[in-house]
């Protein structure tokens, strides 16, 4: 379950910088929003985070989002849900932050004197596509453990973006780090490395889809209710073209456009008549 916010850009006021903010709890591999409530705007989603999480049924459920929820008491909450969460760390936390890059980059020391051993393990996935090739390096680590007082800590992880774009022979490098209540043996370097992607994933499976292939952000809406509406039908539309097997949302519009008996079929979930 991936937790992120939109900004739905065509209820922004002229001459003003706030429209309808949405939070909402996804699944990546179904395409599904379970959950979405209204933020106000960025800064508020730390408000409403436990009210989304807290209708929900977190029972063997894992939890990511981005280091603005890597929060103590979001973790707790989650925890005493039964679910497990997977968080990016950033300067909002910075003691835990410095914590995890010393596990991985440990300063050196002094002569005659050796690092404490580090239990590490790598993983690593490689991709070519647009133009690009891309290596993900995921280094995760228990010794935090018994050092850290962060509520449920099983792990921590550094992750290595590296990005060569083959047209100009530009190479892009970017380090990510993370905490997750997930234990190695629940989640060893590969399976992290997949649910760090699968979140991404919330980016192009949801809010792409939404503001370009239905065209939500160049909807001029002024009632803040029937913004909402826009977006729960437009998550809905995303959800049942997931299940009738389309990774592409813009196939799927084009097809159902000739289709319309076949569309009616999946609203309605009853045959008609050809």
């Amino acid at each position: 379950m991936a937790i992120d916010g939109k900004v739905m850009r065509g209820t922004i006021p002229t001459g003003d910088t706030k429209g309808v903010h949405l939070l909402a709890a996804y699944l990546p591999a179904e395409g599904l929003v379970l959950m979405q409530v209204e933020g106000g705007e960025k800064a508020a989603e730390l408000t409403v985070a436990p009210r989304l999480l807290e209708v929900l049924d977190l029972r063997q459920k894992i939890v990511r989002g981005d280091a603005l929820f890597t929060q103590r008491a979001l973790s707790v909450q989650i925890l005493e849900a039964g679910g497990d969460y997977v968080w990016t760390v950033k300067e909002n936390q910075s003691e835990l932050r410095s914590d995890i890059q010393e596990v991985f980059d440990p300063a050196p020391t002094a002569a005659g004197w050796s690092q404490t051993p580090r239990d590490l393990r790598s993983a690593q996935t490689f991709n070519s596509g647009h133009g690009r090739l891309e290596r993900h390096t995921l280094t995760a680590s228990s010794f935090l453990n018994d050092y850290s007082d962060w509520p449920g800590i099983a792990q921590v992880f550094k992750l290595e973006r590296q990005v060569l774009v083959q047209r100009t022979g530009e190479v892009r490098t970017q380090t990510v780090y993370g905490v997750t209540s997930l234990t190695s043996t629940e989640a060893a370097p590969d399976r992290l490395l997949t649910l760090m992607r699968d979140y991404w994933g919330i980016e192009n499976g949801l809010h792409y889809r939404r503001d370009k292939t239905l065209s939500e952000d160049a909807a001029r809406i002024s009632d803040r209710k029937q913004a909402q509406v826009t977006a729960i039908l437009n998550n809905l539309v995303i959800a049942l073209v997931k299940q009738q097997g389309f990774d592409n949302l813009a196939a799927a519009r084009r097809f159902y456009n000739g289709q319309l008996i076949a569309a009616l079929r999946i609203v309605l979930s009853a045959p008609f008549p050809l």
